[in-house]
């Protein structure tokens, strides 16, 4: 498993610096897909230390930490297995299919790329930096997470850009709903 996730990685560092080579270096069978979901254990480290950073700068949600945590953790869960469930069907319906183990393997990798990018980007909120300098951080944050989803749709499931937008979009509006019954669930 820890040649898996070398390449994996290897693979996530190539295609954020925009190298579709690294396409290549994940596995491309149902299994590597599988495989592929330990890039959510690796991020998931990442993610609890954005959120406790956010909850040390703006304040704990209301319903408690314990509460937000499971709420957090389960649409985590949600989030990358949705995502991979929510694709498949578009990957079929493109003539597709046989490339979506890559696809996968490629995304969960480069998850890991955009989850240690929004710690990075969370740390000058924690620090105190104006709120104008976090907001335009963010931003391009979020920009280059979506271009580089975009970029990994692209060129792992072989669709031209319209697609890849399409699948953005999909993952996007997933997120944007588990944030809202993340919001819900954890009381604010």
């Amino acid at each position: 498993m820890r040649d898996v996730i070398v390449a994996g990685i290897a693979s996530a560092l190539l295609l954020a610096r925009g190298k579709p080579q690294g396409v290549a270096l994940v596995e491309t069978t149902p299994d590597g897909a599988w495989r592929s979901f330990a890039a959510a254990l690796i991020c998931l480290p990442a993610l609890l230390a954005i959120r406790v950073l956010a909850w040390a700068s703006f304040g704990a949600p209301e319903a408690g930490v314990l509460r937000a945590l499971i709420a957090e953790t389960t649409a985590y869960t949600i989030a990358w297995a949705g995502f991979a469930l929510l694709s498949l069907p578009l990957a079929q319906a493109w003539g597709q299919v046989s490339a979506w183990p890559r696809f996968i393997a490629a995304w969960n990798w480069t998850n890991i790329v955009q989850y240690g990018l929004m710690l990075v980007l969370t740390v000058p909120a924690a620090l105190g930096l104006p709120p104008s300098v976090v907001q335009v951080l963010t931003l391009l944050g979020i920009a280059y997470a979506l271009w580089l989803e975009w970029f990994v749709a692209r060129h792992a499931l072989g669709v031209d850009g319209g697609r890849a937008a399409a699948l953005v979009g999909m993952d996007l509006a997933l997120g944007l709903f588990l944030a809202g019954l993340i919001r819900n669930l954890s009381g604010g």
